[in-house]
C-alpha cells in the first residue's frame, strides 16, 4: 500500500468512526431492556407497547436524521454534519444515562436517532466521494465494519457490565460518551468533501482537499473528473422528481433494497437478541454471552463482505447471502414451532448463519450501492429520502416485534420475516444493477440513461 492509499484508508477510517457509534447506540438497549422493564414500570399490555417504543424510538428519531441529512450536508458540508452527529451521540449518551423519568429517556434516545440518521448515510457518502473507483465498495464498507464492531462491542459491553446490578444500564448507555468523543476530535483532522467544494464554486478549497486526500500527483487527474461532471450540471432537481424520469428505476431498486434490508428483521432480531435466545430456553446470563457470540460472527463475516465485495461483486454477494438469510429464518421459525421439543442450540445455529449472511449481503453491499447509484448532485437528496424509508421500515418493525411475538408466536413472526426475505431475493436476482469497478461519473451514464432498464445493466461491471 502506497502513502497516498493509507491516506485514504486514514481517512475513511475516521469518518466510519461514526458507523461504530450507529451500531453501539442501536444495539446497547438490547441489554438494559430487562432492566429498564423495572426501572418505569413497563408491565402487562400497555408496558409491552411502552417498551417496544423505548426500544423503537431510536429508529423514529433516525427518520428525522435521514430527511434532515441531504440538505444539511449538502448545505453545509458532509464533514460539519458528521460533526454535528458527534455532538448528538454524545449528549443522548449522557442524557439517557442520567435520566429518571420515562419521557427523558425517550427524549434522549430520539436524539441519538437523530445522530444515526444523519451519520448512516453521510459517512458513505463522504467515503465514496473521496475513493478511487477500484477500491470504492471496500473503503465504504469501512462503515459497515464498524457499525457492526460497534455492535458487537455493545454486547461485550453489556455483558460485563450487567454484574453492576440494577443500574447497570445506565453504565451501559453512557458508555458511548466516550467513542462519541473519539469521533469529534478525529472529524476535526479530516478534510471536506473535495466534489461538494467544488460543487459549492470552493475550487482552492477543493484542490487542497484533493491533494490531502489523493496526494499531489493524483490531483490534477480527480480535478478533471469530478470537474468533467459536475459542468455538465445546470440546476438541481426537486423531490418529486426523484421518483419520475431518468432517476426513477434508480430509485425504485435504492426504495426496494432499502425495505427488504430491514424488513427481514434485522433490527428486531439484535435489539431483542438475549429476550429470544432467553425465550428458546436459555438463562439470561447465558443470553448474554451468546449475544457477544453472534456479535463476533457479525464482524468476521462483515470482514469477509469487505475483501469480497470488489472481487466477486455487488449482486453475487447478495444473492448469496438473501439465500442464506430466507433458509436461516425458515430454520429459526420451525426451531420455535409449539410442535416441536425446545431447539435452544439450533435457535442460535440458525441466528448465526442468518447474521452470518447478512453481514455479507444486505448489510454492507446496501450501504455502498446506495453510495454509488444515484447522480452527484442529487446523491444526497435521493439517499435521504431511501433512508428516511430504511429507518421507517426498521422502526416499525422494531416497534411490533413484541406485539407480533404475542400474537402470532415466535414461529409465526420468523416465518413473516422468512418470505419476505425469499421476496426480497427475487427482487435482487430480477432488478439489482452490478457497480463494481466503475467512477461515480461512469455510473452516472450507465444507470441514469433514459430507457435504460436497471436490471439490463446486472452484469455491466463483470
Amino acid at each position: 500500500m502506497t502513502g497516498d492509499e493509507f491516506k485514504i484508508v486514514r481517512i475513511a477510517a475516521a469518518v466510519a468512526l461514526g458507523g461504530f457509534l450507529v451500531g453501539f447506540d442501536a444495539t446497547v438497549i438490547s441489554g438494559a431492556i430487562p432492566l429498564l422493564r423495572d426501572y418505569f414500570g413497563l408491565g402487562g399490555s400497555a408496558g409491552g407497547l411502552k417498551l417496544g417504543w423505548a426500544v423503537s424510538c431510536l429508529g423514529w428519531g433516525a427518520m428525522a436524521g435521514n430527511l434532515a441529512a441531504g440538505t444539511l450536508s449538502d448545505r453545509f458540508g458532509r464533514r460539519s454534519v458528521l460533526l454535528l452527529t458527534a455532538v448528538l451521540f454524545l449528549a443522548s449518551a449522557l442524557t439517557a444515562a442520567l435520566s429518571t423519568r420515562f419521557a427523558v429517556f425517550v427524549a434522549a434516545r430520539i436524539c441519538g436517532g437523530l445522530a444515526v440518521g444523519a451519520a448512516i448515510l453521510t459517512a458513505p457518502v463522504y467515503i465514496a466521494e473521496i475513493a478511487p473507483a477500484r477500491s470504492r465498495g471496500s473503503l465504504v464498507s469501512l462503515n459497515q465494519l464498524m457499525i457492526v464492531i460497534g455492535i458487537s462491542i455493545s454486547f461485550f459491553s453489556n455483558y460485563f457490565l450487567l454484574s453492576l446490578g440494577k443500574d447497570s444500564w445506565r453504565w451501559m448507555l453512557g458508555a458511548q460518551a466516550v467513542p462519541a468523543g473519539i469521533y469529534f476530535l478525529l472529524l476535526t483532522l479530516v478534510p471536506e468533501s473535495p466534489r461538494w467544494l467544488l460543487g459549492k464554486g470552493r475550487e482552492a478549497g477543493a484542490r487542497a482537499a484533493l491533494a490531502a486526500v489523493h496526494g499531489a500527483a493524483a490531483l490534477h487527474r480527480e480535478l478533471d473528473i469530478v470537474q468533467g461532471n459536475l459542468g455538465k450540471k445546470t440546476r438541481h432537481i426537486g423531490l418529486r422528481e426523484l421518483f419520475t424520469g431518468r432517476l426513477q428505476r434508480v430509485m425504485a431498486f435504492g426504495l426496494g433494497i432499502a425495505f427488504f434490508q430491514q424488513a427481514t428483521g434485522i433490527n428486531a432480531i439484535f435489539y431483542y437478541l438475549p429476550t429470544i435466545f432467553a425465550a428458546s430456553g436459555g438463562e439470561l446470563s447465558t443470553s448474554f454471552a451468546q449475544s457477544v457470540l453472534v456479535g463476533l460472527v457479525n464482524v468476521g463475516m462483515t470482514v469477509v463482505a469487505i475483501w469480497l465485495i470488489d472481487r466477486l461483486g455487488r449482486k453475487p454477494l447478495l444473492v448469496i447471502g438473501l439465500t442464506g438469510i430466507t433458509l436461516s429464518l425458515l430454520t429459526i421459525c420451525w426451531a420455535f414451532h409449539p410442535a416441536h421439543a425446545s431447539h435452544g442450540n439450533l435457535v442460535l445455529i440458525a441466528i448465526i448463519a442468518y447474521v452470518a449472511s447478512f453481514a455479507i449481503s444486505l448489510g454492507p453491499v446496501m450501504w455502498v450501492m446506495l453510495s454509488e447509484i444515484f447522480p452527484n448532485d442529487e446523491r444526497a437528496a435521493a439517499i435521504s429520502v431511501v433512508g428516511f424509508w430504511n429507518s421507517l421500515v426498521s422502526a416499525s418493525v422494531t416497534l411490533l416485534f413484541p406485539i407480533e411475538v404475542a400474537a402470532w408466536g415466535p414461529a409465526g413472526t420468523f416465518l413473516a420475516y422468512g418470505l419476505l426475505a425469499a421476496g426480497g431475493l427475487l427482487f435482487v436476482v430480477m432488478l439489482a444493477p452490478e457497480t463494481k469497478g466503475k467512477t461515480l461519473e461512469e455510473l452516472e451514464g450507465i444507470l441514469t440513461r433514459p430507457k435504460q432498464a436497471l436490471g439490463n445493466n446486472a452484469d455491466s461491471g463483470s
